[in-house]
């Protein structure tokens, strides 16, 4: 079985899922280019615990998980089944690595797992687990956390970040034309990102909050930057940074895509 790269993806608005503009097309394009998944992985920026936890149902509900959009959005179903062995070898991974993790049972699919996977697999015939993030733990945690479940690549799982390139929602104006950025700072992080990330600087990555002066704008809080960081540590040392989709939505949420490692077409 070939050994899978890891990717991150900007899930950005939950309308995607209604309208999935060039972003959408971008998760489809990327589906398309790699082997077929025995399952996935979702790390989202929407699940929060304080210590690691893995999903472990083997129907995972759909979560609408938002507000405020219209009706259709809360009727999507997303049926992919779970894969409680495989929520179990995550656990295991993590705490064979040092690191306390546990299972939960009950958790189904959060938007920042379906929202994406729904383009990338819309038959939804493939198993789906979650990993969630830990905010106060700091993007070096998730980087180990990602280093952990590496071999997880050899065995044709897809470790599949969910967050977003930025991800300030005061700042969001919907309704502008993709690719308008209404901030400056917002284009600056996405170019800032793409080139420490090809200079392969992690030292950089882990210290973004002191290395631009956009971080603080493009991410009040670290949730939707912290999932890179487990996909950049899944890939293993050296693994080439590739975008594969560069764009804006709603004025400010960069939507950029990344894999790490080996992605063809």
């Amino acid at each position: 079985m070939s050994t899978l790269p890891t990717v991150f993806v900007s899930h950005g608005s939950p309308m995607l899922a209604l309208d999935p503009g060039r972003t959408g097309e971008a998760w489809t394009r990327l589906a398309a280019t790699l082997p077929r998944p025995k399952a996935v992985l979702a790390v989202s920026a929407h699940w929060e615990t304080a210590a690691p936890a893995v999903s472990a149902a083997p129907r995972p509900e759909t979560i609408h998980d938002f507000y405020g959009f219209p009706r259709a959005l809360f009727a999507i179903e997303y049926p992919a089944t779970g894969d409680p062995a495989l929520a179990q070898r995550v656990a295991g991974l993590l705490i064979d690595a040092g690191i306390d993790a546990g299972i939960d049972a009950g958790r189904g699919l959060d938007h920042g797992a379906w929202v994406p996977l729904r383009a990338m697999y819309p038959a939804a015939e493939v198993p789906v687990v979650q990993l969630a993030i830990q905010p106060a733990l700091g993007p070096g945690h998730h980087l180990r956390l990602g280093r952990a479940l590496g071999v997880l690549r050899e065995e044709g799982v897809l470790v599949l970040a969910s967050g977003s390139l930025t991800h300030n929602l005061r700042d969001v104006a919907f309704g502008t034309p993709e690719e308008v950025a209404t901030h400056d700072y917002v284009p600056a992080f996405q170019t800032w990102v793409a080139d420490t990330l090809a200079a392969g600087d992690v030292a950089a990555l882990l210290d973004y909050r002191r290395r631009t002066p956009a971080a603080a704008r493009a991410h009040p809080r670290d949730e939707h930057w912290l999932p890179l960081y487990v996909a950049l540590g899944a890939a293993g040392a050296g693994a080439a940074a590739q975008r594969l989709h560069q764009g804006i939505t709603e004025g400010a949420l960069a939507m950029d895509v990344y894999a790490f490692g080996s992605v063809s077409g």
